[in-house]
C-alpha cells in the first residue's frame, strides 16, 4: 500500500491507539485487524507482526506484568518474609502502569462490554496468580502457604487497580496497591 512504510517507529503503540479508539468508536466486534491497520497507517502484516489477533491488544502486555513480577520477586533475599516478598514483586509490577490510566481506563470499557473479554481477563488473572504461586514455590515457600499469598497478592493488585481508575487523587497505581497491602496487613492482624 502507498503511504505505509515497512518499518515504522512505535509501530505498535500505534496500532494500540488505533485499536482503542476504533473499539470504543464503532464497538469491539465490528472493528476488524484491516481497519486498526489503517487508522494506525500501516499494513495488516504489520499488524500481524506485533500482534496474533485484534483481542491481544486487549491482552498482549500481560507478559511483561508476569515478567516483571516474576523478575522482582526471584531477585529479592530469600530470607524476606513472603508476604514482603509478594509485595514488592506486585509494586514493581504496578509500577508498569505509570502513566497509562486513560489507556487503562478505554480497555477497561471495552473489556467490560463483552464477556468473552471478560472471561479473557479472568484468565489472564488466574495466570499471573498461578505464576506468582510456582515462583514462591521455587523459593521454598510450600503449599497452600504459596498460593495463599499468590492470590492475596494479586487481590490487592486488581483490587487497587480498580481504584485507581477513578482515583480522585490521581495517585499512581503503586500507590495505591502499596495502601491496599496495609490494608491486608491490618486486617489480617485483626487492627
Amino acid at each position: 500500500m502507498e503511504g505505509m512504510s515497512r518499518w515504522s517507529p512505535n509501530a505498535r503503540g500505534r496500532l494500540e491507539q488505533a485499536a482503542y479508539e476504533l473499539f470504543l468508536d464503532q464497538g469491539y466486534e465490528q472493528t476488524t485487524v484491516a481497519d486498526i491497520a489503517k487508522r494506525a497507517g500501516l499494513t495488516e502484516r504489520t499488524f500481524f507482526r506485533h500482534y496474533a489477533d485484534k483481542r491481544e491488544v486487549l491482552f498482549g502486555g500481560s507478559a511483561a506484568l508476569r515478567d516483571e513480577l516474576l523478575r522482582v520477586l526471584e531477585g529479592l533475599p530469600p530470607a524476606l518474609p513472603t508476604i514482603e516478598a509478594v509485595r514488592v514483586a506486585v509494586e514493581a509490577m504496578s509500577s508498569l502502569m505509570n502513566g497509562r490510566r486513560a489507556v487503562a481506563r478505554e480497555r477497561h470499557r471495552v473489556v467490560a462490554a463483552h464477556a468473552d473479554l471478560q472471561e479473557r481477563e479472568l484468565i489472564k488473572r488466574a495466570t499471573l496468580t498461578a505464576a506468582l504461586a510456582q515462583a514462591l514455590h521455587r523459593r521454598g515457600v510450600p503449599e497452600p502457604t504459596a498460593s495463599l499469598a499468590a492470590d492475596m497478592g494479586m487481590a490487592v493488585f486488581y483490587v487497587g487497580f480498580g481504584h485507581w481508575l477513578d482515583d480522585p487523587a490521581d495517585r499512581e497505581l503503586v500507590e495505591i496497591v502499596h495502601e491496599g497491602f496495609d490494608q491486608l496487613k491490618a486486617v489480617a492482624s485483626g487492627t
